[in-house]
Formats: structure tokens, sequence, C-alpha cells
């Protein structure tokens, strides 16, 4: 594959993502198939399209920017940690500033989890699995990919907040952003027993993500 048919891939993998943030395309396709539907289907074709993305970049003309070195892989290793760690804790808990939360309305800005450290933990994972991902990865190609889903995922955030003003109103989001940041950084979760699962779940895909990584990308990560 040449340089035209991976920036081909990288318009389809932008296409694509920018159907949540289209309201007649999203609620068109959700009037047919149901807002579950539209997820899961949305998620399947987000998957899809990241698979074919990292292909398209190892097909690509090979041209190396730095070579890796044996400790590239091991922050790697914590960073990848990191972000199965990140998202353990932030998918399907009430967060009413960013995708990936669940029960909003129950949101308790007093004892905000990981919310209150950042307004958005499924970027902040998606910015950060991009980042650690550059240090072994030194080729043009994908210091692009990467690069480029990096800043992806950080300019997320402002329109996430645009988005989310308007919908929850100026006023509302103010106040729950300055209860979230008053909140304690450091508190009990609401249940114990549910945050060593979240943890465990974690560490669990972190290890798969090990396991899985020869086998879905072609390389191993260790």
């Amino acid at each position: 594959m040449g340089w035209i048919g991976f920036a081909a891939v990288f318009a389809a993998f932008f296409l694509t993502h920018s159907i949540p943030v289209r309201p007649a395309i999203k609620s068109r396709i959700a009037g047919k198939i149901g807002t579950r539907g539209f997820g899961m289907a949305y998620s399947a074709l987000s998957t899809g399209m990241l698979a074919l993305l990292i292909w398209s970049a190892g097909e690509a003309p090979y041209v190396q920017l730095w070579p890796q070195m044996e400790w590239h892989r091991h922050a790697a290793h914590l960073g990848m940690l990191s972000v199965c760690l990140v998202l353990a804790l932030s998918i399907g808990r009430p967060n009413p500033f960013s995708f990936g939360g669940a029960r909003n309305a129950c949101f308790d800005a007093s004892r905000p989890g990981i919310v209150g450290w950042t307004r958005h933990p499924v970027l902040l994972a998606l910015a950060l699995w991009a980042g650690v991902h550059l240090l072994p990865n030194g080729d043009l190609a994908h210091v692009i990919l990467f690069g480029m889903l990096g800043g992806f995922a950080l300019a997320g955030r402002a329109v996430l907040d645009r988005r989310k003003r308007r919908v929850l109103g100026t006023s509302l989001w103010a106040r729950l952003d300055t209860a979230r940041k008053a909140g304690p950084l450091l508190h009990a979760p609401h249940s114990w027993p549910g945050l060593f699962i979240r943890l465990l779940a974690g560490l669990a895909a972190f290890a798969a993500l090990l396991l899985a990584h020869p086998h879905v990308i072609g390389v191993s990560a260790l």
C-alpha cells in the first residue's frame, strides 16, 4: 500500500468517526435500529476502522525516523497498563461531561471518582494509548498514525465540552464542573467490591492485550 492508500484509509476513519457528532445522521440510523443497536453497530464499525488503519500503517512505505530501544517497550507497557486501568475505572460510570458514562443523572460531584481528575477519561486513555505507541514505532507512517490519533483525542475534549454545554445548558454544566473540581481527588468508593472488580478487569484487559498483540497486530508486545 502506498501513501495515497494510507491517506484514503485515514480519511475514511475520520469520516466514520464524525457520525456521532452529526445529530441528523445519528438520529436517522438510531431510528431504524434503535439506540442500543446504534451503539453496538458503531462500536463494531469503530473497532474495524481502527484495525484497518493500524494495518494500513504497517503496509505503508517504511521511513525510519528513530530506532526502537528496549526502554521504549517498557514505557509502552506501563502506559498501556495505565490506559487499561483508566478505562476500567471510567466506562459505565456516571459522567455527564463526556461519553463512555452511564446513569449520568446519578453523578455525585462530591465523590466524582476519576471524573474529578479529568472530564474526559476515555479520551485521556486514547491520547495516552497513542502517545506510548509513538515510542517503539519510530517510522513515518506510525508517527503520523499515532500522532494524529493522539491529537484527535486531545482536540475532542473541546468538541465534547461545547456539545455537553449545549445539551446540559451552560449554567448547569458550569455548576457541575465547579463542584467536580471542588470534590476530593481521592475518596472512598461507593463500593469496594465494585472498585476491586474494575481494577481486576483492567489488569485482565492488559494481560489479554499482551497475549493478543502478536496475533492481532502481527508483532509481539513483549
